[in-house]
């Protein structure tokens, strides 16, 4: 049990870091560049994790899995990083909190994890503490605020990053921790390199621009995905999906400090209680499953 607790709280703080170090990056490089970089460099480190992979016992459900996964795993990433480009993190990190809900729905259908009645009462009170967190320049919800870029490369990224942590669960499944990591991190290199070739943009330039600051953000970046990716898996063998993701939210109140701390966002006040009520709701789901 201690060890979940540490698992748990290590990757309550890695995720809203992660995304501190994203944010600050995409100010100097192209998002797509940004997740390629992170991606890769994990699977450079992860290189030296299956350097004895036993291939031939590997089953071909291990392969599906890390295939699909890697898809939405690169993808999913793109639009986190893009998000937070354009968006603030006091925002973008809150609702997050609808993951959980993703992976609620993606776990039943995937490998037949289902809630109970509170879950779903907790998933109710996610929705209603949004209102207070999604506001337009006059400080009110509206509807609008879903045409907002920032907003629906979030969303995108938070349905693929929840379908992709059932799949993780099934890689886990067929193989274990440090390979269903390497997975994560080589199959997620290999498909985020297509989706940076879209942009049709200059690499050699990306190259050229970073600097010794931006190499230190890049290691600190790696670092934290690589801890969270890791704490998340121990997590996911541990408790169900739907419910482990609804714990990670209590990072929602860290990511609020963090755009509030690093980027001088303001309506924090309005922001922390609406990410209070979403934390209540993810409690919910976790302490009366």
């Amino acid at each position: 049990m201690i060890f979940l607790i540490i698992a748990i709280i290590v990757r309550i703080l890695a995720n809203p870091i992660s995304n501190v170090f994203q944010k600050q990056l995409t100010t100097f490089q192209h998002p797509l560049f940004v997740n390629l970089i992170s991606y890769g460099i994990l699977s450079l480190a992860s290189i030296f994790l299956i350097l004895d992979f036993p291939f031939h016992t590997i089953s071909n459900e291990f392969w599906l899995y890390s295939l699909l996964g890697g898809i939405c795993g690169a993808l999913g990433n793109g639009f986190i990083i893009k998000a937070l480009e354009k968006g603030q993190l006091s925002v973008l990190g809150p609702i997050n909190a609808y993951k959980s809900v993703i992976g609620i729905i993606a776990a039943y259908i995937i490998i037949g994890e289902l809630p109970n009645t509170w879950g779903f009462v907790g998933i109710t009170l996610i929705i209603i503490g949004s209102y207070f967190v999604l506001d337009n320049e006059q400080g009110k919800f509206s509807w609008t605020i879903f045409k907002q870029k920032a907003i629906q490369f979030r969303i995108a990224a938070l349905v693929l990053t929840g379908i992709q942590a059932v799949l993780d669960k099934k890689v886990i499944q067929y193989s274990n921790l440090t390979y269903a990591f390497a997975g994560w991190c080589i199959f997620g290199f290999i498909f985020s390199l297509p989706l940076f070739m879209t942009a049709k943009m200059n690499g050699k330039t990306q190259l050229k621009a970073i600097s010794k600051t931006i190499v230190l953000k890049y290691i600190g970046l790696a670092f934290s995905v690589g801890i969270m990716v890791a704490a998340t898996n121990f997590a996911f063998i541990k408790m169900q999906v739907g419910t482990a993701l609804a714990l990670f939210q209590i990072s929602i109140l860290v990511t609020v400090f963090f755009g509030h701390h690093f980027f001088k966002e303001t309506g924090i006040l309005k922001k922390l209680i609406g990410a209070s009520i979403m934390l209540i709701g993810s409690l919910l789901i976790i302490l009366l499953k």
